[in-house]
């Protein structure tokens, strides 16, 4: 028998649809990772949202807001990808560089906090 290498699937390869509610709530995990990383890291929303990588400093938050979705929200490398229009690789690069500058102890206490912060704000709410 011969396995075939060739990446091409038998079938079509296509992407679950999400419910609107679930997509909503993305949008909104995502929103708030960006705002309060932006807040912090002193950057503009707009450009965070760029689909390139602009500037040092933006691609540096922009990656933090990965890490976090990632870390802090639990959400698999895939999940964060989509989550930010970006490729799973993309966020395991950004959760490397990110973990490589937790060298440094500013660094790393800023992201401490960011980490309780995103914790505590997507925290399910008690009834």
């Amino acid at each position: 028998m011969h396995l075939s290498t060739s990446s091409r699937w038998p079938w079509p390869r296509q992407r679950l649809r999400r419910p609107p509610e679930a997509r909503e709530a993305d949008a909104s995990l995502r929103i708030l990772l960006e705002q309060t990383v932006a807040r912090v890291f002193d950057v503009e929303l707009d450009l965070m949202r760029l689909p390139t990588r602009g500037r040092a400093r933006v691609a540096m938050a922009r990656q933090v807001a990965m890490y976090l979705a990632h870390v802090a929200c639990g959400l698999s490398l895939t999940e964060a990808g989509d989550l930010f229009e970006r490729d799973r690789t993309t966020v395991a690069h950004a959760c490397q560089v990110v973990e490589d500058r937790r060298e440094d102890s500013e660094f790393d206490r800023a992201l401490d906090l960011l980490e309780n912060v995103t914790k505590v704000l997507t925290y399910p709410p008690m009834r």
